[in-house]
């Protein structure tokens, strides 16, 4: 294992992202198509906050009874913004950080991805998940 290996070298490049803009329903579909469980979200190339999937649980009856032939998440989904459902504030790490370093800081947090940013611009994304399949290579 090498100690002071950087995150760039296991985190996602190709970051799925949305906008304050979007829909929750496009959240939803974005999640279940890339199977993904965070998406950052993005004004231009700067990120202003990061949407998980469990989000969208907290405030959706996720597929849930019908009402009059509609989910019932959709009508959810139209009472609120991907603004007011994101979480802002985030904790971010640049692409020299080690992987050690960003693995202390996700054991010590309640949250399972960060972004990954340089010069003020969404370079990647790493998660619980990319860590596992990196120590996983290890065996």
């Amino acid at each position: 294992m090498i100690r002071k290996a950087p995150i760039s070298t296991i985190m996602t490049e190709d970051v799925i992202t949305l906008s304050k803009d979007d829909s929750l329903e496009t959240a939803e579909r974005l999640f279940k198509q890339h199977k993904i469980r965070h998406i950052p979200v993005v004004a231009g190339n700067v990120i202003v906050g990061m949407l998980s999937y469990t989000d969208l649980l907290r405030i959706s009856f996720a597929d849930a009874i019908e009402v009059d032939g509609h989910h019932m998440e959709s009508m959810v989904y139209q009472m609120f913004t991907i603004e007011q459902v994101m979480k802002n504030n985030l904790l971010t790490v640049s692409p020299s950080n080690s992987i050690k370093q960003v693995a202390e800081i996700l054991a010590d947090k309640e949250f399972h991805a960060l972004p990954v940013v340089f010069r003020n611009k969404l370079v990647g994304i790493v998660t619980t998940t990319d860590l596992i399949k990196y120590l996983l290579k290890q065996f």
